[in-house]
């Protein structure tokens, strides 16, 4: 029997060459219809893995990846020895298989702390720094007020009169004496006015004096006295008495402007024009003439 079993395939495998060899003489017929496709089987179940193969030499292509093993468990840990010498490295083995993570192992109590150190020695002190640029100059600060002028004195009483000497001798009569030189010309163009119980108020009070030209403005002299009548006595401008002062703000062709730092009344004004001709005769003829005096100037100009 067990021959039959082995001729038998002989036999059909004969017969199949037979055949190819028939139908290469002959002429192929119509290839038949494509039969339907049969259904696909289940999948068969995934095979052990194999172990893991040598090392293949460096450089070589990489072998496929064999599976990973079960991790071990974490062996106790034991006690810390002294450290051995350290020996020389072997070759690298393979790789083995990566075991489990083993359970974590319970958190150590904290040492105690140290001892704390010595304080070290204070370091050298540095070198001092760049001395920083000069700051900005402040701004000027604003010039203080002009502080007021003080009141004119008081005119001294007049000396006692002399007693009246003896009478002389009548002289002989002398010669006639040389014509006199002519005298300087007079006051004709020197204007003087006067304003009665006038009021003076702090934002300035402007009174008409018709003799103001713009010769006057630009070459003569205008001088203002004050006084609380109309005999005087008079007292120049600016004038400053208990903290209140009066001044002339400003002249211009026909009018003066007066002010007063508090509001006042019953104000009487004396007010000198003086042309630019007069005022240089008046020079010459006084040239020690102190124009705030009022009466050394009405005598000078021979007012009334």
């Amino acid at each position: 029997m067990r021959r039959i079993r082995h001729i038998v395939p002989l036999i059909l495998l004969a017969c199949l060459i037979s055949i190819n060899g028939c139908k290469k003489d002959k002429t192929p017929g119509p290839a038949g219809a494509t039969g339907a496709t049969g259904a696909t089987g289940t999948q068969g179940d995934v095979g052990a893995t194999g172990p893991q193969g040598p090392q293949g030499p460096a450089g070589g292509p990489q072998g496929a990846t064999g599976a990973t093993g079960a991790t071990g468990a974490t062996g106790a840990t034991g006690g810390t020895g002294s450290n051995g010498t350290n020996g020389t490295n072997g070759t690298n083995g393979a790789t083995g298989a990566t075991g489990a993570n083993g359970a974590t192992g319970a958190t150590g109590s904290n040492g105690t702390n140290g001892a704390t150190g010595a304080t070290g020695a204070a370091g050298s002190t540095g070198a001092a720094g760049a001395t920083g640029a000069n700051g900005a100059t402040g701004a000027n600060g604003a010039t203080g007020a002009t502080g007021a002028n003080g009141a004119t004195g008081a005119t001294g009483a007049n000396g006692a009169t002399g007693a009246t000497g003896a009478a002389g001798a009548t002289g002989a009569t002398g010669s006639a004496g040389a014509t006199g030189a002519t005298g300087a010309t007079g006051n004709a163009d020197v204007n003087a006015f006067l304003f009665s119980n006038k009021s003076i108020s702090i934002t300035g009070t402007t009174f008409n004096v018709p003799a103001i030209t713009q010769s006057i403005v630009d070459q003569g002299l205008v001088l203002v006295y004050m006084g609380t009548s109309s005999s005087g006595p008079w007292y120049p401008l600016p004038y400053t008495q208990g903290g209140t002062t009066i001044s002339l703000l400003s002249y211009n062709v026909g009018t003066i402007t007066v002010i007063a730092s508090t509001n006042q009344t019953n104000i009487y004004l004396k007010v000198v024009v003086i042309p630019g001709n007069s005022l240089t005769q008046l020079n010459v003829a006084n040239p020690h003439l102190n124009y705030n005096n009022y009466n050394q100037v009405a005598s000078a100009l021979r007012l009334k």
